[in-house]
């Protein structure tokens, strides 16, 4: 058998799509032929660079998408690329079942030491849904190892979002996730209201009722409440009140339940604190951690957890944790992990946070006043635009990449989540775009 030569996109990009088209399944689309109102349009990219895409043709975008929020460095950073380089010429992967390596003792180190307190025990997996079914396997066995065997539902809020495996797709919403064409198949969790009470209004004590009622209710059965602190991201770019997490910490204890919070979106920076548990300043007894861990550079996660839950789990029937992936702290993404957090503490990456911030407040006010806009909300380095009716993505993109910038907005959402590293200028141009684009009604 004989391998056709690659595709480039220098000498045929027109080829190249066509394959694209042809056989590559992108996330969230049709296969169904171009014409049909379900396919989706791609890009394609020859490369990036800072806070820029280069497209095949030479069009330059600045990506205001962080590539799905992990790239908080830019791209190719010579640091994180010279990290990469380094570590591949020494070992690009070995097992982890009984071997250890300098990266991931490294990687563990930081993350305790950055994570709320008590976190203390850190399993190092491949991607932040893989991050939340180790969560997940944690709260079961830990309530199994107790004699609690029947502790086996977990707590989810609506509107939540936690992944696309079985175990986390169980733990999304049940109307926005598609739970329906999965019937039968997923575990039934029990789901309570969202808090309403947005980020910076008065805290409305009815708010925590439906978690509470809950768990009065069905506390024998529950072994764990999983959220997404303060920022309720794919399922629909929400803030809520710190003290919702508060309250929820607090009724936890009391009803034995453990607490997940899902940082994977939210983790190292982007809401303005290193986690937004620090909001309430709060720890979890499981926390999730991703996309941002590697600067977007590799994949990578991580679930952290308490030295008294890990050995409880222990000594349980299994005498070990269940669970145990092939790339298991590969040692390139971790090595990349580590320098990624070491460019993120010494960047004073609160000050840019706060300053993108600031810049995000300013160049997405005019969107206000626009009949089509129902609500404009900015928290740390989101900034979202909530329109009234969903926006079509066959004419939105397009009138995006026209202004020069690459967003991939959502429903009613058209949202923003920069690089830390962009400038004023940059993001000024960014926000300037989306404007022009939604004054101009092309959505």
């Amino acid at each position: 058998m004989t391998l056709n030569p690659d595709y480039s996109f220098q000498s045929s990009c027109e080829q190249a799509l066509a394959y694209d088209k042809k056989h590559l399944w992108h996330p969230y689309s049709s296969m169904q032929k171009e014409e049909e109102p379900t396919a989706m349009n791609v890009w394609p990219v020859e490369s990036a660079k800072g806070v820029y895409l280069t497209l095949a043709d030479g069009t330059e975008l600045i990506d205001g998408m962080s590539s799905w929020w992990c790239t908080v460095h830019g791209y190719s950073h010579p640091r994180l690329v010279q990290a990469i380089t380094e570590q591949a010429q020494k070992m690009s992967h070995v097992m982890f079942g009984g071997l250890t390596h300098e990266p991931a003792i490294n990687l563990a180190q930081k993350l305790v030491q950055l994570t709320p307190n008590g976190l203390e025990k850190v399993f190092i997996s491949d991607s932040g849904s893989v991050a939340v079914e180790v969560a997940v396997k944690m709260a079961i066995q830990y309530q199994q190892a107790r004699g609690k065997s029947e502790k086996t539902k977990l707590i989810a809020l609506q509107r939540g979002y936690h992944g696309d495996t079985i175990g986390a797709m169980s733990l999304c919403d049940p109307t926005t996730g598609m739970h329906h064409l999965f019937s039968g198949l997923l575990a039934n969790q029990f789901f309570i209201a969202e808090p309403k009470t947005a980020f910076d209004e008065t805290w409305q004590q009815d708010d925590i009722q439906p978690l509470k009622a809950c768990l009065e209710q069905n506390h024998q059965t529950i072994a764990a409440l999983i959220l997404e602190p303060v920022v309720q991201g794919a399922g629909g770019m929400r803030f809520y009140h710190p003290e919702y997490l508060r309250q929820a910490r607090l009724l936890c204890d009391e009803y034995d339940v453990l607490l997940i919070a899902d940082e994977i979106a939210t983790g190292f920076g982007r809401s303005g604190k290193m986690f937004a548990c620090e909001h309430a300043d709060i720890s979890p007894d499981i926390i999730c951690v991703g996309k941002a861990l590697t600067g977007g550079q590799m994949t990578l996660a991580a679930t952290l957890t308490t030295e008294s839950i890990a050995q409880t789990i222990s000594a349980g029937e299994a005498g070990c944790f269940m669970h145990g992936p092939t790339f298991m702290a590969n040692p390139l993404a971790c090595a990349v992990a580590n320098e990624s957090l070491a460019l993120l503490i010494e960047n004073d990456w609160q000050g840019q946070v706060q300053r993108i911030e600031k810049g995000l407040i300013t160049g997405l006010a005019a969107a206000k006043e626009l009949e089509a806009v129902a609500e404009v909300r900015v928290l740390g380095a989101i900034g979202v635009i909530e329109m009234k009716e969903a926006v079509d993505m066959a004419k939105i993109q397009p009138a995006c990449i026209e202004q020069g910038i690459w967003l991939r907005p959502f429903g009613k959402l058209v949202y923003i989540m920069p690089a830390y590293v962009m400038t004023d200028q940059e993001l000024l141009t960014l926000t300037t775009g989306m404007i022009k684009v939604l004054k101009s009604g092309q959505f």
